[in-house]
């Protein structure tokens, strides 16, 4: 139930930022026919590819590193880079879950979902952690999120990207749908008048 409220949100989302006609709702995948033409993005699989495997490392360095100044910090900053580095962790798991799913399977409102995360989430808070002083950041720490922050913003562009030409892919492949269902029905009244027409 909260998923398809999710979907549904996210697919408003997209035809918001992305207009055009009304996207049908796809819930299995898509079947590839002959004529059809893939508009996954290669270069923001590639980054999601990477960054998976990066994900892990940047993780263990910044608790690593969190662990070693904890006490160093005030308490106030104690507490907002634990809550930081929970909501980072949490987010990007379901960020890149969105993101392979939504490339690779071509799904508008999990592209969506993954984009509006990258942006409004994780960008923000990957500046936070780099430049407020107050966090402390070594240069070890510093260089690690700036490595994430390059994943960020590449999948930032390349996931707008991929979105507006994924949004203009399904709006055509609906157009088509909708010319050759006007066609079937063309062909089969043709046919239904041929039988009943007398023969001279």
């Amino acid at each position: 139930m909260a998923a398809d409220y999710m979907r549904q949100k996210l697919t408003s989302f997209s035809e918001a930022i992305f207009p055009g006609r009304p996207l049908r709702d796809n819930r299995q995948h898509h079947a590839i026919r002959p004529g059809n033409e893939l508009v996954s993005n290669l270069p923001l699989q590639m980054a999601l590819y990477f960054n998976v495997f990066f994900f892990p490392f940047w993780l263990i360095c910044s608790a690593i590193l969190l662990q070693l100044k904890f006490y160093h910090l005030d308490e106030i900053f104690r507490f907002v880079c634990v809550t930081v580095y929970v909501v980072m962790g949490g987010t990007e798991i379901m960020r890149l879950y969105l993101g392979y799913l939504g490339n690779l399977q071509e799904r508008v409102p999990e592209l969506a979902g993954f984009w509006l995360l990258t942006l409004i989430l994780q960008f923000p808070l990957i500046i936070f952690l780099i430049a407020v002083e107050r966090a402390m950041p070594v240069p070890v720490e510093r260089a690690v999120h700036l490595v994430q922050l390059a994943f960020i913003v590449f999948e930032i562009v390349c996931g707008f990207l991929a979105l507006r030409i994924m949004t203009q892919h399904q709006i055509m492949k609906f157009h088509l749908q909708d010319f050759d269902t006007i066609f079937d029905l063309e062909e089969g009244h043709h046919e239904v008048m041929s039988r009943y027409t007398p023969l001279a």
